[in-house]
């Protein structure tokens, strides 16, 4: 391990306060509540979307104290921030009205066909069938049409506490699990398929089916557990008091949802076509409802915070995952994605030279396992708590509780990969 230096030092420092700060969230909420003299300040240190946002700025500015601006601008222009650019716009086209009517459809179609109560097959679909459309649709889209969907039907219902924190820790992780299927839906398959060489049917036969059965396990298991509380729930109102919503318009927004999947590695294109796409939206604003670019703008603020902290941290990650056995990586590689994205995981296990293959199964299948465990686990993890955690005790999502509640999840996913 090379000797660090100043600036990742202080990166470091900085990325374990951020850890911590996640983690404690729910105590700023509280004080926000019992101090309204600086109810404001602390309200802003409870939003979770704030945090790593807010810790990169810190690292930026004692970059400037240290080297001076040039110094700082150019550390600032030397990150990548496609990925915080192409999360922001997913999550604002796929929370649209026409794309969340599509995907309800689809779910109340699937639901009358089979022969169980509508309230838990919905749940049921809801669950299992959407994260793994993440394969197609991409992960961060999958998270944004799972949550809504849930939150309309379910959270606004008045799901007991434990059953919140429950659903979300299985949604977490059927997301990040669900995405394997193809090589370019899941941001941590994203950043090694093209040096490895997985291709859709590499990823199919290693890891899709395996995920498939995972995520179908773990929402049987949630409904199983809380079947008197699903079957005590009124079903679905499938019935809408709105005019229908035109399939010329539902066919624009999966166009521009499908260019903007395509175009996912060029910012320059996919952000053009979601310029288009708000002048699309005002054009047909009555079948439209008011776009979710608040929290977008928030996830994308807490990405590109990640990405910022996220780089001075190569210096003892890339020695770690080099020197670890295929069975200890993926153990270890679960442990890092709850402290660090899983998509910087896998990218700097591709820097290892001469990794072995299963050593590359392990780190991969290690960091999507893990990638449900906290809010920065995974790229589109923040999109979910931004829409669920309106609907939780004071309005914040307790990041211990959805570690706790995860670890079951977590654990059918990691015999699925390792043992199947």
């Amino acid at each position: 391990m090379a000797d660090p230096t100043p600036i990742q030092l202080i990166g470091t420092a900085l990325f374990a306060m951020a850890v911590l700060h996640t983690f404690s969230t729910k105590f700023f909420h509280q004080l926000a509540q019992r101090q309204s003299r600086l109810s404001g300040v602390w309200h802003l240190l409870g939003e979770v979307e704030v945090v790593f946002g807010l810790w990169a700025m810190v690292l930026v500015l004692c970059v400037l104290g240290l080297s001076g601006a040039d110094d700082a601008y150019a550390y600032l222009e030397q990150q990548n921030f496609t990925e915080p650019l192409f999360v922001f716009v997913i999550l604002v086209i796929a929370g649209t009205r026409p794309i969340l009517t599509l995907a309800q459809g689809l779910v109340e179609t699937l639901t009358r066909w089979l022969p169980t109560p509508t309230a838990i097959t919905c749940f049921v679909l809801t669950l299992a069938l959407i994260p793994l459309l993440g394969s197609l649709i991409t992960e961060p889209a999958a998270m944004t049409l799972a949550a809504l969907m849930l939150r309309e039907r379910y959270y606004q219902a008045g799901l007991s506490n434990r059953f919140k924190y429950a659903t979300l820790a299985v949604l977490l992780v059927n997301v990040s699990i669900g995405g394997v299927l193809t090589p370019y839906a899941a941001p941590p398959v994203l950043m090694v398929a093209d040096a490895w060489g997985w291709d859709l049917h590499f990823m199919a036969t290693m890891f899709g089916w395996k995920a498939a059965v995972a995520v179908v396990t773990n929402t049987l298991v949630l409904a199983l557990l809380f079947r008197k509380e699903l079957a005590g729930m009124a079903a679905p109102d499938t019935t809408s008091k709105e005019a229908p919503m035109p399939t010329a318009i539902v066919l624009a927004h999966v166009l521009f949802l499908v260019g903007t999947v395509l175009t996912s590695h060029h910012p320059v294109a996919f952000i053009g076509l979601f310029l288009f796409f708000l002048g699309f939206v005002e054009a047909f604003d009555k079948h439209q409802e008011p776009l979710m670019l608040r929290e977008g703008l928030l996830v994308g603020f807490f990405l590109a915070g990640l990405v910022v902290l996220g780089k001075q941290q190569t210096w003892w990650l890339q020695p770690v995952l080099a020197g670890l056995d295929a069975t200890v990586l993926f153990f270890g590689a679960v442990g890092l994605t709850a402290i660090t994205d899983n998509a910087a995981l896998t990218y700097l296990g591709s820097l290892v030279a001469g990794i072995s293959d299963p050593a590359k199964y392990a780190l991969v299948a290690g960091a999507v396992t893990g990638g449900g465990l906290t809010v920065i686990a995974n790229a589109p993890n923040p999109a979910g708590f931004a829409i669920l955690r309106g609907h939780f005790d004071d309005e914040s999502i307790n990041p211990l509780w959805v570690l706790l509640a995860a670890l079951g999840p977590t654990s059918v996913a990691g015999l699925c990969f390792m043992v199947l």
